[in-house]
């Protein structure tokens, strides 16, 4: 067997720290509970996010790990960072149209998600970010999956006391929630 074919049921997560596990182990982190959940049915979920990447950052570490996981599915979790620091939505979409780019030019499959700011951003700003997302996921083509962080929100007793961050508790229901919009993506 190749290690291709040994890799070929890897989803990679290349993420910040919603998918990080932001002041927590990063055995409580959703994309972990993912993995062991997936794992006896072949898929193995490497997650390669960390905490305050910003796209760019992403993008720098993104070689590295598609020559070191060479996986099957690139799951793309970037750009809360860059919209939290005020970053231009046009060069956020250019450097997550280059992440896009780079992940299909490796021959893996890459999704994308949504990511959503906080309101006292203002309506102009976040609108312009908002869109960028389903505007690459038309233009390649690819899977865009909503922000489950919506979700989040709406349990208080889920947040951490940043109000950014979901809290240990909050990560079963977020691999699940994940599990469920990932699940028919992954078996196409």
């Amino acid at each position: 067997m190749t290690f291709r074919a040994a890799a070929a049921d890897t989803l990679l997560i290349l993420g910040d720290s919603l998918s990080a596990g932001y002041r927590m182990a990063a055995t409580s982190a959703w994309p972990a509970l993912l993995d062991a959940k997936w794992q006896p049915q072949g898929t193995k979920v490497v997650n390669a996010s960390i905490s305050g990447d910003t796209a760019a950052q992403g993008l720098a570490r993104l070689p590295a790990l598609l020559k070191q996981h060479q996986p099957r599915w690139v799951l793309v979790e970037l750009g809360g960072n860059d919209g939290l620091r005020g970053f231009q939505p046009q060069a956020v979409e250019k450097t997550l149209n280059q992440v896009i780019t780079d992940v299909k030019a490796a021959g893996a499959q890459p999704m994308l998600m949504q990511i959503r700011l906080p309101a006292n951003y203002g309506r102009r700003y976040n609108e312009a970010f908002s869109a960028i997302y389903p505007q690459l996921a038309k233009a390649f083509d690819i899977p865009l999956l909503p922000f489950f962080m919506e979700e989040v929100y709406l349990k208080p007793q889920w947040m951490q006391d940043d109000g950014i961050h979901p809290n240990r508790d909050a990560q079963p229901f977020i691999a699940d929630w994940m599990a469920t919009r990932l699940t028919p993506l992954l078996s196409k």
